[in-house]
Parts: structure tokens; C-alpha cells; sequence
């Protein structure tokens, strides 16, 4: 059954792309599987749109902290409508539109705690919905709650093609930062600067240093948002002010860095971590917080998720080889319900 031949919510089954050995992004295959239900405080949601994120793609090749019992189904961002409301479950009805984050998004419907949800606004598609809330809760937790940025100051975005690094420049510019954003290409750099960034870095082209002298000067940067890693941890790390606050967010480059800690102290830099899912449980005063900041700065339309590219269900394997083939600007979607 094609995607565009959707299972009704009255369906014992549905589709779902799924994995059943560790392996490349081609491991991935459509199964047919039992329609999940909502239990007490959940909802199920059939599922309109699923972004894809670059630890799906580490996850299937066992890459990724934690390993999944298989077989299993990645991804862990969605939007759609809600089909069923369990029990215990108020302030939502069947019809709703929504987005939350919850395991197990590339299928036609998703069973998730009613607490993960998050109202769409009337003025954003699906597509748009399901490739905000991974990125965009992520990049405010880290400049918030995590740096805690303050307007004036210079933020460097390391990565920001992506759909985080994207998400990051958008935000640190919404609060007031000055940005600089530094990514691989020249496509990436333009999508940086339609979100806002002040300054651009194509670090292939030269040095992360050199180009960060020419935008802003010698040791300017207060506050660097890595989800990068590599060797361009320790070259930001070194054109940072006095006092400035480093963020590591992950290693798309594959390779975690190990920094001198003379420049740390040297510096008196702050390096922190920040790992979306468990920062509610660590933190849960501050994620309260940004998520409902984050919440009214979206229905106010202060950002806007790029969407750079889309596959439809059966072509999940293609999505996320595009995603780990590093060729992805902004955020892909998979979309399960065209329009």
C-alpha cells in the first residue's frame, strides 16, 4: 500500500519503516504492523509529516549512546492528528492538530504521553510542524537555559546548514545575540543568512579562525554552539572571550574532540553538554520554561523550520542516506500524508 493510500484510523495495521539489522540507511524496510492504540494518558496520532535527524541515521548503523531492540522503528519527530484519546487524557480532541516528540515516527500512526504534545498553530503545514520541535527545543534549551545568552552578546553557530545549527542561528538571533554562523558550503551559508545570522564562515573554504577574525575580530565569541565537534571544537574554543560559555550538542562530524583544558582555564570558559531528551528530567524547571517561551514565540511566528527536502514513507532509506550523506540544508521530512 502506498503512502498516499493511508490506512483509515478504524485499521487493525499500518505501515511503518523499519529496522531489522544494524546496517546502512538501505536496511530500512516497510513493514505492515499492528495499528498501536491509545493507552491511559496517551494519544494516537496519525501521522501527517516526520523529520528526519541525524541520530536516526547513527542509530540504524549502531552509532548512536543507546541501542533499540529490534526490530524497530526510527525517528523521533512528527506531526499529524490526533485519532484516539485515552483515558485520563484532557484538553485534546480527536481532530487536533499536533506535534511531539516520541520513538518510533516513520509509520502511519504513533502512540505518545498526551504531555509530549504541542499544539500546531493554524498558519504552519505539517511538514513545517514536524521538523520544529528536535532542533528548535534543542537550540533554545542550549541558549537559554544551557549558555544562557544575553542580547548583545556574539554567539558562534558551528554546523549551521543543518536543521540544529539552522535553528540555533535562528533563535540566538531572536534573543537578541549577534550571530555567527559558520557551515560547508556557500548553499548552507545563504540558509544561515535567511535566518538571520549577521556573519558567515565557510570553513572549507578557510580556516574557522582566520574567518572568524575577518567577521568579528580576535577572541570575541561569548558563547559557541557545537553539534559539530571535530577539530573545529578546539579552533572556536580559542576565539572565545574571557568567561564565555561552550555547548557541545553532538559529533556530526563523527569525531568527539579532546580539548586542552589549559584553555579552559586559561579562558575561565564553561564547557556544557546538553542531550534533549534527558534535560526535562535533570532540569525540569528550566525546560518548562523554554518550552512554553518557545511555544508562544512559534504561534507568534518568530521562527519558521526550513524544510530543505521531502520523501514520502517508502522512501525512508533514501531520506536518511541524504541526511548522513551530509547533503541535507535545513531540516527532511518524511511526509506519510501529502497534504
Amino acid at each position: 500500500m502506498p503512502p498516499s493510500q493511508a490506512s483509515p484510523p478504524t485499521a487493525a495495521t499500518m505501515l511503518a519503516a523499519r529496522i531489522h539489522r544494524l546496517g546502512s540507511p538501505d536496511a530500512v524496510q516497510l513493514d505492515t504492523v499492528p495499528r498501536p492504540a491509545a493507552g491511559p494518558g496517551e494519544l494516537l496520532v496519525a501521522v501527517h509529516a516526520a523529520a528526519v535527524n541525524f541520530p536516526d541515521t547513527l542509530m540504524i548503523e549502531g552509532r548512536y549512546q543507546t541501542e533499540t531492540p529490534f526490530p524497530f522503528t526510527p525517528g523521533h519527530e512528527c506531526a499529524g492528528v490526533v485519532a484516539e484519546v485515552g483515558a485520563g487524557v484532557t484538553g485534546w480532541e480527536v481532530g487536533d492538530r499536533v506535534a511531539f516528540l516520541a520513538p518510533g515516527t516513520f509509520a502511519e500512526y504513533v502512540a505518545a504521553p498526551a504531555a509530549a504534545a504541542v499544539r500546531v498553530p493554524t498558519s504552519v503545514g505539517f511538514a513545517e510542524a514536524a521538523a520544529t520541535w528536535v532542533c528548535h527545543l534543542t537550540a533554545y534549551h542550549a541558549l537559554r537555559s544551557v549558555a544562557e545568552v544575553a542580547a548583545g552578546e556574539t554567539a558562534l553557530v558551528l554546523g549551521a546548514g543543518g536543521g540544529l545549527g539552522l535553528a540555533a542561528v535562528e533563535l540566538a538571533s531572536v534573543l537578541g545575540a549577534t550571530v555567527v554562523a559558520a557551515a560547508s558550503s556557500p548553499e548552507k551559508l545563504a540558509a544561515a543568512r535567511s535566518r538571520g545570522a549577521d556573519h558567515l564562515v565557510d570553513y572549507t573554504a578557510d580556516a574557522l579562525r582566520p574567518g572568524l577574525h575577518g567577521a568579528v575580530g580576535k577572541g570575541r565569541i561569548d558563547v559557541v554552539l557545537d553539534p559539530v565537534g571535530g577539530s573545529l571544537a578546539e579552533e572556536a574554543l580559542r576565539e572565545m572571550r574571557w568567561g564565555g560559555r561552550f555547548v557541545t550538542l553532538g559529533f556530526a562530524s563523527g569525531d568527539i574532540p579532546r580539548i586542552p583544558l589549559n584553555l579552559v582555564l586559561l579562558k575561565g570558559v564553561s564547557i556544557r553538554g546538553l542531550e534533549v531528551r534527558t534535560f526535562p528530567e535533570h532540569a525540569p524547571e528550566a525546560s518548562a520554561r523554554d518550552r512554553a517561551e518557545l511555544t508562544d514565540l512559534w504561534a507568534a511566528g518568530r521562527f519558521h523550520a526550513l524544510v530543505g527536502a521531502t520523501f514520502p514513507l517508502d522512501r525512508t532509506g533514501e531520506a536518511l542516506a541524504y541526511v548522513a550523506g551530509r547533503r541535507a540544508v535545513g531540516k527532511t521530512v518524511i511526509t506519510v500524508r501529502p497534504g
